[in-house]
């Protein structure tokens, strides 16, 4: 199956691995996240082409994850993200939980302190019920209606 066709399938994991799964993607928005926002600004940080950092922002901005506007100064062009963008937030965060506990035997190189009292952000799966920290032991996949309904 081709890359491409994967977006057709029933899978709600699946389908956001189409337009977010490859390491440039989830780059782009970690620095989007971290306030960068023009095109060289992304080019400067990442050093991939200028081609290929353009097919990932077209990519972006095709799937509405980042808007392309005028900068409020200068006659620049800025690519923002969209609320459906932020989203994207707690993606990267389950990332960086996980690269911490395992890839960082000194101890995580960047803290995320809530702005509010400087606690740690910290992503957390939980159940929409009863509100209890769940585990991939705790769940269990069934039919959802975008499955029942093919």
């Amino acid at each position: 199956m081709r890359y491409e066709e994967l977006a057709d399938e029933p899978c709600s994991i699946t389908r956001p691995l189409v337009i977010l799964g490859d390491r440039w993607t989830l780059l782009i928005l970690k620095y989007a996240f971290a306030g960068v926002r023009r095109f060289n600004a992304f080019h400067s940080a990442l050093g991939i082409s200028r081609g290929r950092l353009q097919d990932r922002l077209d990519r972006l901005l095709e799937h509405g994850i980042l808007v392309k506007q005028k900068a409020a100064v200068g006659a620049y062009e800025e690519y923002r993200l969209t609320p459906k963008g932020h989203d994207i937030y707690p993606i990267l965060m389950a990332i960086r939980d996980w690269g911490d506990t395992y890839l960082a035997p000194e101890g995580p190189p960047v803290r995320y302190r809530h702005r509010d009292c400087t606690g740690e952000a910290r992503t957390r799966l939980e159940c929409d019920c009863c509100g209890d920290e769940l585990a991939a032991r705790d769940v269990s996949p069934e039919p959802g209606p975008g499955l029942i309904a093919r």
